[in-house]
């Protein structure tokens, strides 16, 4: 068998980014930006009152804590405010909040700090120069980057390319994920299923994880085993897909059949990985652009985990993520738990803090009941075996993988 690492190595060296894709700001949430922003002009573009109050020249109440500076109001400024002002010795604006300072003004006084009279105001505290004042450039200069290349882009990133004007911002898109579920067994949720008939829970699963990991989901659902028909889908979503998922194809006889119905559009690795769950798999780079296929087992929690070790990072990968893997932390295992010698383990486990250190438990969930779907659901991490481990004690530190809930 092949180790978990060799076979990682593959798929990630397969990985291929899509083209950046110029996309309004509003669009671009949740993608890597991939260009580097540069700030045409400064942020905050001219000196401004970071607060409601007048506008000063400090030495005119330099004395205001002991003897109030009684000043007369030359007029109001307000954010956004064209008009310019000069502002004479011994007098004082009206600024708002985000209002340009007038020539000579070097500081504000918050409103708080005067007595207002009809037309002029008393200072009753003194300030610095440049007390209560955003400098010209003090967020970003003109020529600084205001947002790196490779950067997620979030709320905050949002805010950052509309400060700096940019309508449109150069980005790393989503790939294409195509997932289909393989089975004359299989019946969509809401149908009957027959005698020998299960519910398709991989589309779906598979489908949630793929764009839970970022990429642009197409559930192409349930193709059932007739070679023709599932050459023809394949071959069809490899024309629209950076990367195919099937479930249900990969193990003993099945994948066997499905390696030969496939062949005609490049070649599927079957090998076996050394993991638990999920050994049996392939992976292959199919059609004329050689899109990264993935085969993963039938059973539901061998698929999850097959998903979570092998396709998420090649997705994560894709979209410029310099660490496609997910967070790893290292716990104190509460219960015994076992795993296949030679193979690498993947245990379902429920991750929580010790009430009176802060320390990391991990409990496992499901035991070595591989098949359950139900611990799947109750788990929030995987915890890792290495390969030469068959069993590990309460007490021991296990690595653990953080799942979606608290990724």
């Amino acid at each position: 068998m092949r180790s978990v690492d060799e076979q990682l190595a593959r798929i990630l060296a397969a990985a291929v980014r899509p083209s950046p894709v110029r996309v309004a700001i509003a669009e671009a949430q949740g993608l890597s930006c991939a260009e580097e922003v540069v700030a045409e002009r400064a942020l905050p573009k001219a000196d401004q009152a970071a607060v409601d109050g007048y506008a000063v020249r400090s030495v005119d109440v330099k004395h205001a804590d002991t003897e109030p500076a009684v000043l007369p109001v030359a007029g109001d400024a307000a954010a956004g405010s064209r008009q310019s002002r000069r502002l004479q010795p011994g007098q004082a604006v009206h600024v708002g909040t985000g209002a340009p300072l007038p020539t000579l003004a070097d500081a504000v006084v918050p409103v708080e700090d005067t007595e207002w009279g009809s037309d002029r105001i008393t200072v009753l505290r003194s300030v610095p120069s440049a007390a209560f004042v955003r400098r010209e450039g003090d967020d970003v200069r003109e020529g600084d980057v205001a947002v790196r290349r490779g950067t997620a882009i979030g709320p905050a990133q949002v805010a950052m390319l509309a400060a700096v004007g940019r309508e449109k911002v150069l980005v790393q898109p989503k790939p294409r994920v195509s997932v289909i579920s393989l089975g004359d067994e299989l019946v969509d949720p809401g149908g009957t299923p027959g005698t020998e008939q299960v519910y398709d829970v991989n589309s779906y699963a598979l489908a949630a994880a793929a764009r839970d990991a970022g990429a642009e989901v197409t559930r192409v659902g349930i193709v059932g085993f007739d070679p023709k028909r599932l050459r023809e889908v394949v071959e069809g979503r490899l024309l629209l897909s950076e990367i195919v998922v099937i479930a249900g194809g990969a193990g003993g006889s099945v994948g066997s059949r499905v390696r030969s119905c496939l062949s005609e559009l490049g070649e599927l690795d079957t090998e076996r990985v050394a993991m638990h769950p999920g050994s049996a798999q392939g992976f292959g780079l199919l059609g004329p652009d050689r899109v990264p296929t993935f085969l993963l087992p039938a059973n539901p929690v061998s698929a999850f985990v097959g998903f979570e070790v092998l396709v998420r990072p090649i997705i994560r990968s894709a979209l410029g993520k310099s660490n496609p893997h997910r967070r790893v932390i290292t716990a104190e295992l509460v219960s015994p738990v076992s795993s296949t010698k030679g193979r690498r383990g993947f245990v379902r486990g429920r991750l929580l803090r010790d009430s009176e250190g802060g320390d990391y438990l991990v409990q496992p969930v499901g035991g070595s009941e591989e098949h359950l779907l139900a611990p799947l659901a109750e788990a929030n991490c995987l915890m890792t075996l290495d390969e030469e481990v068959s069993e590990a004690t309460p007490g021991e530190r296990l690595r653990v993988s953080f799942l979606s809930q608290r990724s």
